[in-house]
């Protein structure tokens, strides 16, 4: 299977996150799973990819031209393939097509945006590819706290919690995406307008 890590490229975050986010990745691979990410060597981007090369594991990597130009990132320097696209918007798309799944793990606007868009697109219907938020040290506590309040407040609707799941086990995390996905709903059993 192949994956869709999202998480920061910050590389002054606690250690722990890295850790835990490198062991994940390592486990993918010794699960078989390769690994599609956004190609930063730094941050739990880098730990994820990492930890997929320690245990053998594929590794592409989608990374804007202009990261690079404007030295906006460090590049992973172990993709099995880099794939540089001129925009963040062609980076996405390029990863969301080459993945069988998403597992989102801390981090920040960039990862908050790439999950509500895959999400969205689940929603929407225009995909059926199982996402878990690895919620290492409570980090996405708040943010299942929002969502609940906005399925409470009839903002989002309440079938949209099967879309997803949130954990802090990472043996169940992959255990969820490597379970048929059993979503049956249709769009307008998802989202009301």
């Amino acid at each position: 299977m192949r994956i869709c890590v999202f998480g920061a490229a910050s590389p002054t975050i606690d250690p722990e996150y890295m850790e835990k986010v490198e062991a994940l990745g390592k486990e993918m691979a010794l699960r078989g799973h390769s690994l599609v990410f956004g190609g930063g060597g730094h941050g739990l981007m880098g730990a994820a990819a990492k930890g997929v090369k320690s245990g053998g594991g594929y590794i592409l990597g989608v990374i804007p031209e202009f990261f690079g130009e404007e030295d906006v990132e460090i590049v992973y320097p172990h993709c099995d393939k880099l794939i540089e696209p001129e925009t963040m918007r062609q980076r996405k798309q390029i990863m969301e097509d080459n993945a069988d799944a998403f597992i989102v793990v801390p981090g920040g606007i960039g990862t908050f945006e790439e999950f509500f868009e895959i999400l969205t697109l689940k929603q929407l219907c225009r995909h059926n590819k199982p996402i878990a938020i690895y919620n290492i040290k409570n980090y996405y506590s708040e943010l299942n706290t929002l969502m609940e309040a906005a399925i409470e407040k009839n903002f989002v609707h309440e079938n949209c919690r099967s879309l997803y799941t949130v954990t802090d086990d990472m043996q169940k995390l992959l255990e969820y995406i490597e379970a048929p996905v059993s979503n049956e709903f249709s769009v307008n059993e998802l989202k009301e307008g």
